[in-house]
C-alpha cells in the first residue's frame, strides 16, 4: 500500500509525535508498505507564536494535493491538526477522499493554557477538523473515552511502542551523570509551561535532577532552579544511556495523551513517577511504577520499585504492534467520506 501522512510535527522537533511517526513509517516499510510523508521541511516556515521551536509551513490545498498526486497514495492520514493538516484536509474534502486522523495532543488545553481562554472554544475546532475523518485514532482508552464524551469519533485504538534495541536496560549510564548526589530524578521532552516541569523540580525528594530537552521555559526554569541539570536535547544512544543511567524517571506531565518516554524509560529498566491522569493510568503498573497527587511521594515510591520489573514491563511495548493497529484503520481513498466545511 502506498500511503500519505500529513503532518506538521517533524524533524527537527523533538516530541513523542515526531517519534511515533518515524517509527511507525519506518515499521511499514519493513512491512512492504511505501510512505510519503509531508511535512514542514518541504515548504518555507514561521515560526509558531510563543513557541518559535516549532515551525509553521506555509502551504496551500494544491501544493499538498500535488504532492499526495505524485506519490499515488493508496490511502491518507492526517496526523495534526495544523497548516499541513488543514491543506490535506480541504484537498480530501474537494475530491471526496476518505482520509483518517490522529489525536495527538491535548491541543485544547495547551491552547488554553498559552491564552487563557476556556478549553471549550478549542473542542469545537477539534470537532470540526475531526468531523469528516472515516476513524480518529487514540493512543490509550482514558484518551478514546474523552474523544467519545466531546462529541469526536468514529475513535480507533493506535498504541505506542520503544525501540528496544535502542532502549534496554545493559547501557553504562549517561557521563554526566558521574559524580552527581543520587538519586537521580530524569526527565525527559519538551521544556515547556505544559509540561509541568516546574512541579518536577520544586518536589523535595532528595538527590539530583536532571532534564533532557530544550523548549521555551528552559531559560526561566534554569535561573529558578540552579541545582537541577540541563542537559540539553539528547538522541539516540546518549538519550538511552541517560535513561539507563536515571534511578527514576518523572513524568510530571498532567496534559499528555499517552507519555512516549515513560516506556522508553522502563524499556531501560528504569521505573516511572508520574500523576494519576491520562496517560500514567493507561500504561504503568503498579510493580514498575508509583502515581501520586503527591508527585514527591511518587518518585520516593517509584525508588523502591524492582529494575528488572521496569525492563520486563517496558518490553512489551513493541513498533510493529503499533504499526499493524494503524494500518488496519486506514481507508482507501475511493470509499465514502463526510463532507463537512
Amino acid at each position: 500500500m502506498r500511503i500519505a501522512i500529513a503532518t506538521d510535527a517533524w524533524s527537527p522537533q523533538v516530541n513523542g509525535v515526531v517519534r511515533t511517526l518515524q517509527a511507525v513509517s519506518a515499521e511499514l516499510g519493513a512491512m512492504g508498505h511505501d510512505v510519503c510523508v509531508i511535512a514542514p521541511d518541504q515548504f518555507r516556515t514561521l515560526p509558531c507564536p510563543s513557541y518559535p521551536e516549532i515551525r509553521l509551513a506555509l502551504t496551500t490545498q494544491a501544493g499538498i494535493g500535488r504532492r499526495i498526486g505524485e506519490f499515488g497514495a493508496d490511502a491518507i492520514h492526517i496526523a495534526t491538526e495544523g497548516p499541513i493538516g488543514l491543506a490535506a484536509r480541504r484537498h480530501c474534502l474537494k475530491h471526496g477522499f476518505a482520509f483518517t486522523t490522529a489525536y495527538h495532543t491535548q491541543f485544547p488545553d495547551y491552547v488554553a493554557e498559552r491564552t487563557g481562554m476556556p478549553a471549550d472554544w478549542f473542542w469545537r475546532y477539534i470537532r470540526w477538523f475531526h468531523g469528516p475523518s472515516a476513524a480518529v485514532l487514540a493512543s490509550t482508552p482514558s484518551v478514546e473515552a474523552m474523544l467519545k464524551a466531546r462529541g469526536v469519533g468514529p475513535v480507533r485504538r493506535w498504541g505506542r511502542g520503544v525501540d528496544l534495541d535502542l532502549f534496554r536496560p545493559d547501557r553504562a549510564g549517561h557521563p554526566a551523570f558521574a559524580g552527581l548526589p543520587r538519586p537521580i530524578q530524569l526527565y525527559v521532552g519538551r521544556v515547556a509551561v505544559e509540561k509541568n516541569i516546574e512541579a518536577f523540580l520544586a518536589s523535595d525528594a532528595p538527590g539530583t535532577k536532571v532534564i533532557v530537552g530544550d523548549g521555551p521555559a528552559r531559560a526561566s526554569l534554569t535561573r529558578l532552579h540552579p541545582q537541577a541539570r540541563f542537559l540539553g536535547v539528547l538522541h539516540g544512544e546518549a538519550l538511552a544511556a541517560a535513561y539507563a543511567g536515571a534511578n527514576v524517571f518523572v513524568f510530571p506531565s498532567r496534559t499528555d495523551t499517552f507519555g512516549l518516554v515513560m516506556i522508553e524509560a522502563l524499556a531501560c529498566g528504569t521505573p516511572v513517577a508520574a500523576y494519576p491522569v491520562t496517560g500514567p493510568i493507561d500504561i504503568l503498573d503498579a510493580a514498575s511504577a508509583a502515581m501520586d497527587d503527591d508527585l514527591g511521594e511518587g518518585i520516593r515510591r517509584a525508588l523502591a520499585c524492582d529494575r528488572t520489573d521496569a525492563a520486563a514491563y517496558g518490553a512489551t511495548f513493541g513498533w510493529r504492534r503499533s504499526a499493524e493497529q494503524f494500518l488496519s484503520a486506514l481507508v482507501p481513498l475511493g470509499e465514502a467520506v463526510g463532507m463537512a466545511a
